[in-house]
């Protein structure tokens, strides 16, 4: 066998071993950096869904205010009418 022929084998499976190993390499990293996104989207979804519930809290406190402020005028406007009952 010529030895350019020898040389030219061994540099087609040097080749072969280092495209292999990239293509392994990328593969696994691409699988870390998805991992990565996956649980910055899941911290992101909890993040949704507790503004959501915190929304639908304030929405019925703001009712509850607005019940109080109106049982205050309710009061008021009875206490002015006894008052002016008495006079």
């Amino acid at each position: 066998m010529d030895s350019t022929v020898l040389v030219a084998i061994i540099g087609f499976l040097g080749t072969c071993v280092g495209t292999i190993g990239g293509i392994l390499v990328t593969s696994k990293l691409t699988n870390y950096r998805l991992q990565q996104l996956e649980e910055k989207v899941n911290k992101h979804n909890t993040v949704i869904e507790r503004t959501f519930k915190l929304e639908g809290r304030m929405t019925e406190a703001e009712h509850d205010i607005r019940d109080l402020k109106n049982m205050k005028e309710w009061f008021l406007w009875k206490k002015l009418k006894k008052y002016q009952n008495m006079y």
